[in-house]
């Protein structure tokens, strides 16, 4: 495998240009422009004409995630992350809000880990947010917690946990 040169140049008026060429000799351009756009162009090696895609910021970050083995699925309180390189490791996130039942309970007495496997990484109240709360964090109604681990262990947190 060869080194890929990247190159960039700044076109005025237009915006940035990065490009490299694979080892098969097919171009890849990506282009930033002024307007906020991402532009991508692939030339097949032999091929005269340029196929394109044009992008918004945030798909073009989800193009690179997937690029990259970082697949991001979101729905409205949670997010799945599927890492290739990590034999197909997929982590899910969570946010729940804490019912009546769970205020004045902390971590440790809920036992989350050690029920679930899951792991609550931040907890955010009154627009304030609690990042790594230790097991001592005493949770109260209506703070969203954003919690962390496989699916099973997010569907366990669910019904272990939020039933309390």
């Amino acid at each position: 495998m060869s080194l890929m040169a990247l190159r960039s140049l700044n076109l005025p008026g237009v915006g940035t240009k990065y490009e490299f060429e694979t080892d098969k000799g097919d171009t890849v351009a990506i282009f930033f422009t002024k307007s906020g756009t991402i532009q991508m162009y692939t030339l097949q090696n032999g091929c005269k004409a340029p196929s394109a895609a044009e992008m918004t910021p945030v798909e073009a970050r989800r193009l690179g995630n997937i690029l990259t083995g970082a697949i991001i699925e979101a729905d409205q309180e949670r997010v799945e992350i599927a890492f290739s390189a990590l034999a197909d490791l997929r982590i899910t996130i969570h946010t729940f809000i804490i019912p009546k039942p769970i205020g004045g309970k902390t971590i440790e007495d809920l036992q989350i880990r050690a029920k679930t496997g899951s792991t609550v990484i931040a907890v955010c109240r009154h627009d304030q947010n609690i990042i790594n709360p230790p097991p001592t964090f005493v949770f109260e109604a209506g703070d969203a917690a954003l919690v962390i681990g496989e699916s099973d262990q997010i569907k366990m947190f669910e019904r272990e946990i939020m039933v309390t």
